[in-house]
């Protein structure tokens, strides 16, 4: 896990302060728990096990799961990033 997260962050963007950093690694942790497949939901992610019971059992949810999804448009961006190129230029 620390791999993936220094590769898809640190290594990949320059972030000019701390907050930034840190704003960037919470949605990179949040993405990547939203993606990631689990054994005990029988191989889906959580948004998918949600959505699995919110057919089978649509009375035990109050709004449809559907319309919570994180997406690129929400308020929690952490701002531009610039890509650092592999040569180090």
């Amino acid at each position: 896990m620390n791999r993936t997260i220094k590769d898809a962050t640190v290594k990949r963007y320059h972030d000019d302060t701390h907050d930034q950093l840190r704003a960037h690694l919470q949605l990179f942790v949040d993405a990547y728990n939203h993606a990631r497949r689990l054994k005990t939901l029988r191989g889906l992610t959580p948004y998918e096990y949600i959505c699995h019971l919110w057919t089978k059992e649509p009375e035990r949810f109050r709004l449809n799961p559907s319309h919570h999804i994180p997406g690129p448009y929400t308020s929690h961006s952490p701002g531009n990033h610039e890509r650092v190129s592999s040569s180090g230029t």
